[in-house]
């Protein structure tokens, strides 16, 4: 087993590392290490496929998840997870335990019987990802997230809040940032968000869903896009949302389903002035960008749950 740590995780510590790695010890043979910077787990990860190794485990967020996965896409080498970060919504929609201890207990438990399933990813350009992939508003929620590491880690679900309601403030006079354009349909909008999966994350254990019509394992993905970032609005959406009720179905909202394919293009402001727009894979921001194409990928992925 290698068993990747991010310890800049938001539930990971030196001390839980130790106690986790010890008792993994007693069914596995386990190599530990902790990631160093951006993108280090899948560089790990692609040694680990090279050596052969028989499992690798991802004991992070949802962010060293997705490196991990990107270096692990299209390997007959199985992932499984063990919850360290916020949320953990890729955690949720495999039915791993979010609790550490239930989560090890489980992974023991596995042992005499690794056998693998295999899910879908979707793509971004270069960059695979687990649940979701954002643009414009979405991804720029995230990228004032990651910015306040120290208050993530304390404020939980309710400072993603705060941070999406920033966002939407600074979205309101703003013209549209993307053109979306998938099976022959085209919106622009100031945020799009691709789902591979439902629900597209979590407040606590209540499920929060922009999109619908897909599955980890259904081969296709679905879109949402928000044409725009109105003060009279944002009431309305978040009550959707907090209810269960998918993003979509809102009057601002435009929604696509049993996608394969989709590529959006960033719009020049109303002055002329070319811009770029933000990308977020799995709450995890990875740069701004002039063009995003989505692709699905069934089955590339193994994981062991």
């Amino acid at each position: 087993m290698l068993l990747i740590v991010n310890p800049r995780a938001t539930t990971v510590s030196g001390r839980l590392k130790r106690l986790v790695e010890y008792a993994l010890r007693g069914r596995y043979e386990v190599e530990a290490v902790e990631t160093e910077a951006r993108n280090h787990a899948t560089e790990l990860t692609r040694t680990a496929v090279a050596e052969g190794y028989d499992l690798v485990v991802a004991f992070g967020g949802d962010g060293t998840i997705n490196e991990t996965v990107n270096g692990l896409a299209g390997s007959a080498v199985p992932l499984t997870i063990l919850p360290g970060g916020c949320t953990n919504v890729v955690c949720r929609m495999l039915a791993i335990p979010t609790d550490i201890v239930d989560a090890t207990e489980h992974l023991l438990a596995l042992a005499d019987d690794l056998t693998p399933r295999a899910i879908d990813l979707g793509r971004v350009n270069d960059r695979y990802f687990v649940s979701s992939a954002g643009i414009g508003m979405d991804a720029d929620t995230t990228r004032w997230v990651d910015e306040r590491p120290r208050v993530k880690a304390h404020a939980g679900p309710f400072f993603f809040s705060v941070a999406g309601a920033a966002t939407f403030g600074r979205y309101l006079h703003d013209a549209p940032v993307l053109a979306f354009e998938a099976q022959g349909r085209r919106a622009e909008g100031v945020s799009a968000v691709v789902q591979n999966s439902d629900p597209y994350t979590y407040f606590n254990d209540r499920p929060i869903r922009v999109c619908k019509g897909t599955r980890l394992d259904s081969g296709e993905l679905c879109a949402t896009v928000l044409h725009s970032a109105r003060r009279r609005d944002m009431p309305a959406l978040t009550w959707r949302l907090l209810s269960g009720r998918d993003a979509e179905s809102h009057p601002q909202a435009v929604g696509f389903e049993r996608l394969l394919e989709a590529h959006a293009t960033a719009l020049p402001t109303r002055e002329g002035v070319e811009r770029l727009f933000p990308i977020q894979v799995d709450g995890d921001y990875i740069g701004d960008f002039e063009h995003a194409d989505f692709t699905i990928h069934p089955g590339s992925l193994l994981v062991v749950v």
